[in-house]
């Protein structure tokens, strides 16, 4: 694992276009997305387990196929962003931020307070990014992931997967 500075990194010009997934194929991508990324059909997140497939979703296109993708489920006052993946060739062109927006959007139409997202402790390039894009961390929930796998998985950088972090970010 290495750290590299945000202007050290290539921005890539890309045109993209998101749109509400509809069907059958984006769901199926979206499905196929959670398996690359995570290994299982399930995230468990805010106490609760979502299949990511199965919740209402924006995917990213270039040329028609789906790139990236963002599901979400309400909860109370709040929206929470359940899953978002881009894949790594078209990371750092804007498309996760854009998808962040299209449902910080949503959630300020629907008076939603707070938009939510939690992510694992391995994971400093998802830490990175949401608070890049105005998250702020304000719970740890020790073990959680650990207990959910019945072991401590090793993570990015071979860093022991163990608690959730939970960032929000309040909305005007």
């Amino acid at each position: 694992m290495r750290t590299v500075c945000l202007s050290c990194i290539k921005k890539t010009n890309l045109t993209y276009k998101i749109e509400r997934a509809k069907s059958d194929e984006e769901k199926k991508a979206i499905h196929e997305f959670v398996k690359r990324f995570w290994g299982e059909d399930e995230q468990l997140t805010f106490d609760r387990k979502f299949a990511a497939a199965n919740l209402p979703a924006y995917v990213a296109k270039v040329d028609g196929s789906v790139i990236g993708f963002i599901s979400f489920a309400e909860m109370g006052d709040a929206m929470i962003i359940v899953a978002l993946g881009v894949l790594p060739e078209y990371q750092s062109a804007g498309v996760g931020k854009s998808l962040v927006r299209k449902i910080e959007d949503d959630s300020k139409k629907l008076k939603k307070r707070k938009l939510m997202v939690s992510t694992s402790n391995d994971d400093l390039p998802a830490l990175a990014f949401y608070q890049s894009n105005g998250f702020q961390i304000y719970e740890v929930k020790p073990n959680v992931i650990a207990e959910k796998h019945g072991m401590i998985l090793k993570g990015i950088g071979g860093m022991p997967i163990r608690d959730e972090l939970r960032l929000q970010k309040l909305l005007k």
